[in-house]
């Protein structure tokens, strides 16, 4: 409960350490989506009720993403598989919402696309904060990944600073519990519609090369 409290807490005070801190919780094992952290942050921003500017909230909402995700990622590395997996049949396992076969889908992904996939995988709900462990437990090159961490957390917290600054402008919304309804719709949709993308140059990539096969 304390935990939960310390949470809200950094939520009702949200400044550059708090969003850095909540966006490293969101990247690692803990459940914590970044819907809730980024869009508010941007929204306080666009309405003047804060010292907050929009591109350092996704500066430091990219740092706390990359700092996340080198937890997954020493934690993969330095564990290995089958504690990993026993982590993920465990009970703290499923408290954190993770399971065997959400590990299984993040390592296929990062198996198929290769280090890419810690690009695109920042951008795929689901596969977000778990596409670190498969690149540590493949024992990736750090310098590769942080920078493909970074390009695709950065795009992502983009696009989320966006849908909170925009909405600092619709009529109607004046509570952040009105925000994050209005964000978690947008969020979904957006998800889904880059899904689509990735598939689609994806799928051209694959012919292209069976072609000059």
């Amino acid at each position: 409960m304390e935990s939960v409290a310390f949470i809200q807490w950094c939520l009702d005070n949200l400044n550059y350490w708090t969003i850095t801190l909540l966006m490293t919780i969101e990247s690692s094992f803990i459940p914590f989506p970044s819907e809730v952290v980024v869009p508010p942050a941007a929204w306080k921003a666009a309405a003047g009720s804060s010292d907050l500017n929009i591109y350092l909230v996704v500066l430091f909402a990219t740092i706390g993403a990359c700092l996340g995700a080198l937890v997954n990622y020493f934690l993969a590395k330095w564990l290995g598989r089958p504690i990993i997996y026993k982590f993920a049949n465990s009970r703290l396992g499923h408290m954190c919402l993770i399971d065997e076969q959400k590990v299984k889908h993040a390592e296929n992904y990062f198996d198929k696309h290769g280090a890419i996939s810690t690009f695109v995988g920042r951008l795929i709900p689901a596969v977000r904060q778990l596409i670190s462990i498969p690149a540590g437990l493949a024992q990736m090159k750090m310098g590769p990944f942080l920078l493909f961490t970074a390009l695709g957390a950065g795009i992502w917290n983009a696009i989320l600073a966006i849908i909170g600054w925009s909405l600092a402008k619709v009529p109607g919304i004046q509570t952040e519990e009105q925000l994050l309804e209005k964000v978690n719709e947008y969020s979904h949709i957006i998800g889904y519609s880059i899904i689509i993308i990735v598939v689609f140059i994806l799928g051209y990539l694959i012919y292209k090369g069976t072609r000059k096969k």
